[in-house]
């Protein structure tokens, strides 16, 4: 194992530095990442018999792995990616002392029960996984009879709680990052056009807070459906009070709702284009309306290293979530060596410095949410450009 390798895995140590960057592909950051987003996964549907459980590692220290694998579709290879990054990370971690219980949930709150019970069982000490909302829900309840913790790799923050702490790519994290970034290049009067849709609804309850906590304020807001124009039209109508103009979406909706702008007589070139990280699209790039607009997601750099071990080892590309697998295992790894016996406690897993991992900076709030540390990109014709780097540390 390389010295690169070995630092990569122990990336997770409190106040470690972060992975360093190698060239490989990116794929889209709304690939698997939201849920609301045509691109993730759907809800599972069982495509067979659950898989029996395996296990990877011999440590003492046994951590679940639940991941809905015998489902059909997106689903099951979404999940087969991520079972690959948490045995990567096994892997290049130097002499971990943990053992995956890896359980198949067969894409069913049931499954994921039965999985997490067996588990527990067998002497899991804490459980990462299911992917999907609908299955936490039914993992945590067994967790919690337990009284040990869920790390899970849904986005949806409403089932997130108590001992359980969602490791994923919230839109709140977007939101706040981007905001926070316009005020500060004096950006403070913001026009806003988000989807009717449980997203939009996210991004909305996020960006209204946001806004006022920057010293700014909203001059227009509007939702959309099926009918972008109207909504359009009524924002563009308004542009004259805003310096800033937030379109939260995925590519294809994103580059729709900016040319329906245009065709309302908005000039795009006169104002800043704000946006979220499912602006990380080929599509968004191509969009003469959205050149130099500005979005929050992670320093690209960290899942092109990934990438590329990925490729190495399994000889295909990773899904963008498998990151997440991948630093969850680094994770307890790191925690099992160094925390004793409270390493999977609360205090521990809500440490307010946070921990260091592919994707840059990420800590758990108390209320099992995460707050992520992310670069601001401009768009550009060849891609993504970062215009401020991801923070080295979280502040006070």
């Amino acid at each position: 194992m390389s010295g690169a390798t070995r630092r990569s895995a122990l990336g997770l140590l409190l106040g470690t530095p972060l992975l360093s960057a190698c060239a490989g592909v990116q794929q889209s950051l709304s690939q698997f990442s939201n849920p609301f987003s045509s691109s993730s996964p759907p809800p599972a549907q069982p495509a067979g018999p659950p898989q029996q459980g395996t296990t990877a590692g011999t440590g003492g220290v046994k951590v679940a792995v639940i991941l809905p694998l015998s489902a059909a579709g997106n689903a099951g290879l979404a999940a087969q990616s991520m079972r690959n990054a948490a045995e990567m990370a096994l892997a290049e971690f130097q002499n971990p002392n943990i053992q995956l219980l890896i359980k198949d949930d067969n894409g069913s709150p049931q499954g994921a029960q039965a999985g997490a019970q067996q588990a527990v069982d067998e002497g899991a000490e804490i459980i990462l996984g299911p992917l999907f909302a609908q299955s936490v829900p039914a993992v945590a309840q067994v967790a919690r009879t337990r009284g040990i913790s869920v790390i899970a790799f849904s986005t949806d923050s409403s089932i997130a709680g108590r001992g359980v702490y969602l490791l994923s790519f919230l839109p709140e994290s977007d939101v706040n990052r981007i905001i926070e970034y316009s005020a500060s290049i004096g950006k403070r009067s913001v026009a806003v056009l988000v989807p009717d849709n449980a997203y939009g609804n996210v991004v909305e309850a996020a960006v209204k807070a946001a806004v006022p906590r920057r010293g700014g304020r909203i001059v227009a807001f509007e939702k959309y459906g099926a009918d972008r124009a109207t909504p359009a039209r009524s924002v563009a109508q308004q542009l004259g009070s805003a310096d800033a103009l937030f379109i939260a979406d995925d590519g294809d909706a994103v580059v729709a709702v900016a040319d329906a702008m245009t065709a309302a007589g908005a000039n795009l070139r006169n104002i800043q284009l704000l946006g979220t990280g499912l602006w990380d699209s080929p599509r968004v790039y191509a969009s003469p309306n959205l050149q130099g607009g500005l979005y929050a997601a992670p320093d690209p750099a960290g899942f092109r290293a990934f990438s590329g071990r990925y490729r190495t080892k399994y000889g295909a590309e990773p899904i963008r979530t498998a990151t997440l697998a991948y630093d969850a295992v680094a994770l307890v790894a790191a925690l099992a060596r160094t925390q004793g016996t409270t390493r999977f406690s609360s205090d521990v897993l809500t440490n307010p410095s946070g921990f260091a991992g592919i994707d840059g900076l990420f800590r758990f709030r108390a209320d099992g949410t995460n707050e992520r540390g992310l670069a601001v990109m401009k768009v550009t014709t060849g891609g993504g450009v970062a215009v401020a780097g991801s923070p080295k540390s979280f502040g006070a």
